[in-house]
């Protein structure tokens, strides 16, 4: 997951790698700080709409998000 991200740089943005968040059974996980956004079950291949609508545009993804910590209304 790390190198997907890796492979479209965002200006200004660092991408690390981390340890378990804690909710491996959800994983691969990505969160996004300081907003403190969290996606769950990411695929490599949905990292490109990732980076283009949340890194790029600041819009998050609603159908990704993790519902602990983002309950759907």
């Amino acid at each position: 997951m790390l190198a997907a991200f890796q492979a479209h740089p965002v200006r200004d943005v660092a991408v690390t790698g981390y340890g378990c968040l804690g909710q491996c059974g959800n994983g691969p996980m990505v969160l996004v700080i300081p907003e403190q956004v969290c996606y769950s079950s990411v695929q490599p291949s949905e990292v490109p709409a990732v980076v283009e609508r949340h890194l790029k545009g600041g819009q998050p993804i609603a159908a990704m998000l993790y519902s602990q910590f983002h309950p759907h209304p």
